[in-house]
């Protein structure tokens, strides 16, 4: 890799590291919102041992790492290009000798990074502590989940791409944005995992990428997904990743003949 692109990512760890108190509160807030569902759940759940495929234990665990996984994959790159397009900076990057998209990608990654060393891993720990949950003692799992997480980054920040590029054709791209975040919020599974959507909604869910950004590997990590369906599940993420390719490079070939500048 180009020395000048590992050099984004030093740089966007270390600028994350100036404002790590505010990632270091993060990680209370994470904690009580896996609390907050914790408790829900064991409601849910009463009496039942299983739901939609689920014990308790594997609940609990499911939302703990999935929330935490958030935490790393979780980035603004979005409204970073965005608000690059609508202030006519980006043209700058035209004609620098460097992929713009990939920049981004690099940037994007260290900030994550940073998000995984100093606040899904410190997270996680308090969250064992409080929480009943179970960690997996297979290094194979663990192995693979760390593979499939980076994986949910780079799908993640495909289509945090894909949205963030639409401000070439919109004046203001505010809603989508935002809508961008409640969708993969959802359907992704961190806020309800997809095997508890209704039959035809799962069914759809299939047929996106959503999926494969967290239902998919936090499966695997609490053991609901074993054997050669984990090369079935990561060969889907593998896939999303390829065919997000496509429509990336489109727009992106698209948009730069629709350039405009808003203001002065």
């Amino acid at each position: 890799m180009n020395s000048a692109y590992l050099e984004l990512i030093r740089i966007r760890f270390l600028m994350m590291l100036a404002y790590r108190v505010n990632y270091y509160s993060g990680i209370i807030i994470y904690t009580i919102n896996i609390g907050a569902y914790y408790f829900l759940w064991e409601a849910i759940f009463g009496d039942q041992k299983v739901l939609a495929g689920f014990t308790l234990a594997q609940m609990t665990t499911y939302v703990a790492v999935s929330w935490m996984a958030r935490a790393f994959y979780f980035n603004n790159l979005d409204r970073e290009i965005a608000n690059e397009i609508r202030d006519g900076s980006v043209a700058v990057q035209f004609i620098r000798p460097y992929n713009y998209l990939f920049v981004k990608l690099m940037q994007g990654f260290g900030e994550g990074l940073f998000r995984l060393l100093l606040f899904m891993g410190p997270g996680l720990a308090l969250v064992c502590l409080l929480f009943p949950v179970k960690l997996p003692t297979d290094l194979g799992t663990w192995s693979i989940y760390v593979v499939m997480l980076l994986f949910s980054f780079l799908i993640n920040t495909q289509i945090n791409m894909l949205v963030g590029l639409f401000a070439f054709f919109v004046e203001n791209n505010e809603g989508m944005l935002r809508m961008k975040r409640v969708v993969v919020d959802l359907f992704s599974g961190v806020i309800v995992p997809v095997s508890f959507f209704p039959g035809w909604l799962a069914v759809t869910m299939k047929w996106l990428p959503f999926q494969a950004i967290t239902y998919l590997p936090s499966s695997v990590f609490t053991g609901r997904t074993t054997g050669d369906d984990v090369l079935r599940v990561f060969g889907i993420q593998l896939i999303w990743f390829l065919v997000l390719i496509i429509p990336i490079a489109w727009i992106w070939r698209m948009a730069r003949t629709r350039l405009f500048v808003q203001g002065g």
